[in-house]
């Protein structure tokens, strides 16, 4: 190969690597996106005045994020979301996330469209961390209920806090008939892998140290501050 040949090689090299990295980093702002809009939703949820009672929250080990649930439906219904994952980790730090997604289906009463914030609250972070490459339904695996709302009171739905998750979320459309029970929470892999890279699976993310980015960082920062 003659020299001419090599710079020309080398150029369309380079350039297939300035294409690439632009990509990537493409695909890593839409999860950051992602988890950013889940901070805004904890950020809504704590202005609140009817909040997660505290006693509840002092029993937290694991959180979801669902920053829009879309429902939809006429007799026959939909749900669909994309949102995030954290557990509590023993020192009581919270882990990085993971990304899942949740979708379902359901029959009854219930006509139109309504996009939906949601938040799922674990009393047990193994609960999270058995999903694994799985998925897991709610109210068929495990047991879920109406969060009670109040900050210093469990009054509501389920007092005693027998279920494993409680469910709370905040309206943005008009629906009638929404529930997530049967709905089913599985892994989202693909922007796990496309947020972290590849050998990255929810056991390794959990474990991993440090903040990928200060979406991260904030959004662990105000889960600390739930009180």
């Amino acid at each position: 190969m003659n020299f001419s040949k090599l710079i020309i090689l080398s150029m369309v090299v380079a350039c297939m690597a300035g294409l690439l990295v632009p990509s990537v980093t493409s695909a890593q702002e839409k999860e950051k996106k992602r988890i950013e809009a889940s901070g805004v939703v904890l950020d809504d949820f704590g202005k609140m005045k009817e909040s997660i009672p505290s006693s509840l929250l002092k029993v937290t080990e694991g959180i979801i994020i669902v920053p829009k649930l879309l429902n939809a439906g006429f007799v026959v219904g939909g749900k669909r979301g994309r949102g995030i994952a954290m557990v509590k980790r023993e020192d009581g730090s919270w882990s990085n996330p993971i990304f899942v997604t949740i979708t379902g289906g359901s029959f009854g009463l219930q006509i139109g469209v309504q996009s939906v914030e949601l938040v799922l609250v674990f009393k047990h972070s193994s609960s999270i961390t058995n999903i694994k490459k799985s998925s897991f339904t709610l109210g068929g695996d495990l047991s879920i209920a109406a969060g009670p709302v109040g900050r210093s009171s469990t009054a509501n739905t389920d007092y005693k806090l027998d279920a494993e998750v409680y469910s709370y979320s905040r309206s943005k459309g008009i629906f009638a008939g929404v529930s997530i029970n049967g709905a089913s929470l599985d892994i989202d892999t693909a922007a796990d892998t496309r947020y972290y890279g590849k050998g990255m699976g929810p056991t390794e993310i959990f474990a991993s140290q440090g903040d990928p980015d200060d979406a991260v960082a904030k959004i662990k920062s105000h889960l600390s501050s739930l009180k």
